[in-house]
Order: structure tokens, then C-alpha cells, then sequence
């Protein structure tokens, strides 16, 4: 049995006399009440090192009721030792289950791993701002929980830079940290011109960009660029990686002189406006390819703002979920072991790709006549990661033998197989029928 407590010298502050909290600690976050989302902060207290959860929870300011009926008063009790966190069920009706796997007794696992009590859901979260704010906000479908609103708030900060570099993987949000830097900058009263330069032929590229001048080829007119279209106001240059070398060379020369020069112009026109480019490579990698220029590298990646992937904010799923079923139909639940298997999934085309499949299980769950979506409603690839369902497309008769074999394993018990498998049961009998295996 491991001795419960607060590994020492991880909580740095909570003196009782006069009540000063550290900043960042451990803490479980509350990501979800009964199937609906909510976001509550509860630190792990640096004396005792143990956080009871359940139908009610204790906090400084109170209790916390979760109206969950599946839950327990104390369900299920957390606490932090040795760099890890141990979870044991308190004898719950329901039971305890961390990252969909039932606990017998007690269990030590790692940061980040997720816990639900009967329809709730808990994240245990190694270094946390208690002192942040904790809410979710929305803006349509662009969902704003601590780490997108630190990301927010670094972006403001910067508003006045002539240029920003917003890095994350597609689907993270990028355009809208461009429309932040936009609307907080200088030129908020501007246009903002969005580009996304993997998109351009680049047979029209040049003049795309910085627009051309009558005769400057067969068939020329004066004609503006996305340049000279974002004067007076932020352009967005998404996929900046994308863009060819030759142009990379015009892009510098207009950062550094602000003046754009048209194909076919014999002297430069002045533009005002400030620059966003985001990009998912590693610009560094690619300036040690030749693929980047290392002198536009140096006038675009100061300052930076890091966008974290969806599976490292994954207390913002709930709510993008319920978004996502919203908008299909208002009153539609969403089933607690739905968003257990949405947080645990890495989401790769992240908040852009699990919005997309929750509105399609949302739509299957309308025309199946149900009020709640429930896990059996999202496609079984939804939010997996590609090499996965490459693998599993490659090899249909490894996946055979693999099922064959773990549920022999489990002496046929197919609730026991799914969970070894990381399946809703229900997957597992589609997978069954599938490769014609007997239940």
C-alpha cells in the first residue's frame, strides 16, 4: 500500500496561517457533472495530499453538487505520490473507472489519466494555475478553457508587434488567435485578409500575393493582392511553410520595407499592416532543409504563441461536444461514456475533426428517435490516430487473430475483451460481426 501524501517538495505553499496558495500545483479538474460539462478547479491541499470525489465535492467556498445520481456522495478518492497519482474506489456502487478501465481496489497511475465516477468526469493534472480563471467560454464553435485563454492572452500581449507566428497543428484554432491579434492590435478598424498558402496554385501564386500591373503579361490588368487587399489591416498567412521559396524573398521584402511590389511594377507601393503566420512544421527543420529561408525565419518568429493540440486541453471537449449536439438538435444529451471515449481519443484533425463527428453521431442519434448520443452512434475511427487506421485497414486478418485472441483471454466475456481492447462494447460486436466471429 502506498502511504498517501503530497510527494515533498512538489506543493510549495499552503501555510495555514496565512493561507497562501502556490500557483501552480496539482489538481483535479471537473470536466464533467452527469454527462454535462462543467469545469471546477480542485487542488490537491499540500497537507493531507488527498482529494475525495464524488456527488458532492468540498471546496474552499463550499460544496459542490454535481446532480449526478450514478455517483456517489464519496465515490472514489485521488491524491499525488512519488510523481504519480493513486486512485481508489471507495466501495461505489457504480464503480470507479480511470481511462475506461474498471478499478478494483486501488490504482497508481500517470498525469493527464482520467477518471469517471458514475456520470462524471475528473482530470488529474500534475501542474495547474489554481489561481486562473477556470471557466469556459464560447465564441460559436471556438471553445476557450485555461490553456486557449493563456494562449488568448499571449496574443493580446503582442497585438502591437508588426508580426506574429501562431504554431499548433490544423484544426487547433489558429485563424481565430489571427482575428485576436487583429482585433486588439493597432488596425482593428481594418480588413483582415485570410490566406492559406498551401491553397494557391502556384501558377498564380506571385500575383495572388502582391497583384500585378497591366501588361505585365499577356493578358495583365491592375489587379490588387491579398497584400495590398489587408492595407490598413492584419493579414494571415496560414501554412506559411507552404509558401514557395521565390515568394518567400517578395514576403521578406515587404516585412522589412513595408512596400509590396507588384508583378510587373518598375517601384514599390507603400502597404500598412500588421502580419499573422501560423504554421503545424517546424520551421527550424525546414529552414535545415533549404526549404525555408533562414532570413525570413529570423523576421517571423518573434514573437511566438504555442496553440496546444486538443488532446493536451482535453478539458474543453465536454463542452465542444455538447456544441457539436446542439447544433443538430437543442435538446440532445450526450451519454457519459460518449465523452469518457472522446477525451481518450488523440483527435489528430483535433476541435475541427471532433466537431465534425459528434454532429454526425448527433445526426445518426436524431434518426434513430434517441434524446441522448451515446458511444455506439460515433463512427468507430472518429478522433484516432492515423497510423491506427492504417493498420488496422493493412491488416484485417492481424485484427482477426488479435480478437480472436483476447477474448479467449477473457474466457468470453466480451465486456472484459472491449475494455482490453480500448472498445464500447458495442464496437466489439461490430468487429465480431465484421470478421464473422461468433459471440
Amino acid at each position: 500500500m502506498v502511504e498517501w501524501g503530497v510527494e515533498p517538495g512538489e506543493t510549495l505553499t499552503d501555510d495555514a496561517d496565512d493561507g497562501a496558495v502556490a500557483a501552480r500545483r496539482p489538481a483535479v479538474l471537473v470536466i464533467a457533472g452527469a454527462g454535462r460539462p462543467v469545469l471546477h478547479v480542485l487542488p490537491v491541499p499540500a497537507r493531507g495530499g488527498r482529494v475525495t470525489l464524488g456527488r458532492e465535492l468540498m471546496v474552499a467556498g463550499g460544496v459542490i453538487a454535481l446532480d449526478d445520481p450514478r455517483a456517489s456522495r464519496p465515490h472514489v478518492e485521488v491524491a499525488r505520490s512519488a510523481g504519480r497519482w493513486i486512485v481508489r474506489d471507495l466501495g461505489s456502487h457504480n464503480g470507479t473507472f480511470v481511462d475506461g478501465a474498471r478499478v478494483d481496489g486501488e490504482i497508481t497511475v500517470d498525469d493527464g489519466a482520467l477518471v469517471r465516477a458514475g456520470g462524471s468526469l475528473f482530470l488529474l493534472v500534475a501542474d495547474h494555475d489554481v489561481d486562473g480563471d477556470p471557466a469556459i467560454a464560447v465564441d460559436r464553435d471556438f471553445v476557450i478553457g485555461p490553456r486557449t485563454r493563456a494562449a488568448l492572452d499571449a496574443v493580446r500581449r503582442h497585438a502591437t508587434a508588426p508580426t506574429l507566428l501562431v504554431v499548433g497543428e490544423s484544426g487547433t484554432g489558429k485563424e481565430r488567435l489571427a482575428r485576436a491579434y487583429h482585433q486588439h492590435g493597432p488596425r482593428a478598424g481594418g480588413p483582415f485578409v485570410a490566406v492559406n498558402c498551401a491553397t494557391i496554385p502556384a501558377t498564380i501564386a506571385e500575383r495572388a500575393l502582391f497583384g500585378s500591373r497591366r501588361g505585365a503579361y499577356s493578358g495583365a490588368e491592375d489587379a490588387p493582392g491579398y497584400v495590398q487587399a489587408a492595407d490598413g489591416g492584419t493579414l494571415f498567412l496560414d501554412e506559411l511553410g507552404e509558401l514557395p521559396l521565390e515568394l518567400q524573398a517578395k514576403l521578406l521584402r515587404v516585412l522589412e520595407s513595408r512596400e509590396v511590389w507588384p508583378v510587373g511594377a518598375t517601384r514599390g507601393t507603400a502597404v500598412d499592416l500588421g502580419v499573422v503566420a501560423a504554421t503545424h512544421r517546424n520551421l527550424r527543420a525546414e529552414v535545415a532543409a533549404g526549404r525555408f529561408r533562414d532570413d525570413l525565419y529570423f523576421r517571423v518568429t518573434k514573437p511566438v504563441v504555442q496553440v496546444a493540440a486538443l488532446r493536451e486541453r482535453r478539458e474543453e471537449i465536454p463542452t465542444l461536444a455538447a456544441r457539436a449536439a446542439s447544433s443538430v438538435a437543442p435538446a440532445l444529451a450526450l451519454h457519459p461514456r460518449l465523452i469518457e471515449a472522446l477525451c481518450l481519443r488523440p483527435w489528430p484533425g483535433n476541435a475541427r475533426e471532433l466537431l465534425h463527428e459528434v454532429r454526425a453521431a448527433a445526426s445518426l442519434a436524431v434518426a434513430a428517435g434517441a434524446d441522448t448520443v451515446r458511444l455506439e452512434h460515433l463512427a468507430d475511427d472518429a478522433g484516432r490516430a492515423f497510423a491506427g487506421a492504417e493498420a488496422r485497414a493493412a491488416a484485417p486478418t492481424d485484427e482477426r487473430e488479435r480478437l480472436v485472441a483476447v477474448v479467449a483471454a477473457a474466457g468470453g466475456n466480451l465486456s472484459a475483451a472491449a475494455r482490453t481492447l480500448g472498445l464500447h462494447r458495442t464496437q466489439l460486436y461490430r468487429l465480431l460481426d465484421r470478421h464473422g466471429i461468433g459471440r
